[in-house]
């Protein structure tokens, strides 16, 4: 939305620093996994290892083993948030955020009401409750439970309603570092040992009102406008609480006019601040957490991180999506989309043997692990 005042212009690069900022990119940061998830409002963990990767390029001296403790003392999980995929966050915030995205699904519940039909959604989420916190089930048993009382359903359908009406987390050991497992389902109250009631009034009550989750966003993807936390959260109709907001926020406007809202003592470093390389994931909530996306991803290079249904892992040089990578082995393949600078290339290699050393991919001391090539889909 176009802002019908003049504020301070905030150019791209402007905006990109102050995202990195937020984003502990600009230089890592000396704070424990369970506080940068907390900051971060979560990890992308549509796969089992992005998320160690994503603290690896924002933490100093991250190491996989921090956040596997932290995923087997139940101090973190994976479950489905915002945008309706799988996030790593904290006991707190799996709670908390929950709620505030839970009319988002059940709208997408509502796609689905073709193959419901003669479904009791109420009576649904109680049987697929009691079936998972009897034990942690896969999706192909809840489903296989359910369709006993709804012989006629879509299967799929069934499967959508079960996840989208209740809060159910991924166990250990899927998610923890060097492990694997299926994914296998429960409630995050049983899983956090919090009784049902007491969550039922956790929700109602104690959840995190919608105003300071902007500003925990803001905090961490700002500056900021009420698009773009709606495209984060995937929700809707997020103005109200901007608005409410308003008279302790800073306004800014990007170079197109779009308002945009910040914290007032939140980081806006000088455009000119040096950028490190990092390497990023496939789904770091970075590129994927703004309406517009200029401030990372210029123009001419979106859609480069995805081919067909397959998420690309990034590199950012000078701030920017400059290249993807891969990792075979102890052989880290990047792909840069233009030219660059020796210099450019060198740091390149400095931080992807980094990256290689302290997630324990690389057994061999020096180089030779990074090279520039092509990424095969």
């Amino acid at each position: 939305m176009a802002s019908r005042t003049t504020h301070p212009v905030l150019d791209t690069r402007a905006l990109n620093r102050a995202t990195l900022a937020r984003q502990l990119l600009l230089s890592r940061a000396d704070m424990s996994a369970r506080d940068a998830v907390a900051h971060l409002l979560g990890l992308q963990a549509q796969n089992a290892k992005p998320p160690y990767f994503q603290l690896h390029a924002r933490l100093a001296g991250f190491r996989p083993a921090e956040l596997a403790g932290l995923m087997e003392s139940r101090e973190v999980v994976r479950m489905v948030t915002m945008r309706s995929t799988i996030h790593t966050h904290t006991a707190h915030d799996a709670l908390t955020l929950r709620p505030l995205v839970q009319p988002a699904r059940d709208r997408e519940v509502n796609y689905f009401r073709k193959g419901l039909a003669g479904v009791d959604l109420d009576r649904l989420a109680r049987r697929a409750r009691a079936f998972v916190e009897s034990e942690p089930r896969t999706m192909g048993e809840i489903r296989e439970e359910l369709l006993r009382e709804w012989p006629d359903a879509d299967p799929q359908s069934l499967s959508v309603a079960a996840r989208c009406r209740l809060p159910l987390v991924q166990v250990t050991p899927r998610g923890v570092w060097g492990r694997s497992g299926q994914v296998r389902l429960t409630t995050v109250e049983k899983w956090l040992g919090k009784p049902v009631a007491d969550t039922a009034t956790a929700t109602a009550t104690a959840a995190q009102p919608v105003d300071e989750v902007v500003l925990r966003y803001l905090a961490a993807f700002g500056p900021a406008s009420v698009k773009d936390m709606q495209t984060w959260a995937g929700l809707t109709r997020l103005r109200e609480a901007f608005e409410r907001l308003r008279p302790g926020l800073l306004a800014f406007q990007d170079e197109n006019g779009v308002e945009l809202f910040d914290l007032p003592d939140a980081p806006r470093p000088d455009a000119d601040t040096p950028a490190p390389p990092r390497f990023l994931p496939e789904f770091d909530n970075l590129l994927l957490s703004h309406a517009d996306r200029t401030r990372v991803v210029a123009p001419e290079i979106k859609g480069r991180t995805w081919t067909g249904n397959q998420a690309h892992c990034t590199l950012l040089v000078d701030g920017f999506l400059a290249g993807l990578w891969k990792l075979e082995g102890q052989i880290l393949t990047v792909e840069l989309f233009g030219r660059l600078p020796k210099a450019a290339k060198e740091e390149i290699v400095d931080e992807g043997e980094r990256m290689l050393e302290g997630m324990g991919e690389s057994t061999r001391a020096g180089g030779g692990s990074v090279r520039f090539g092509v990424i095969n889909p």
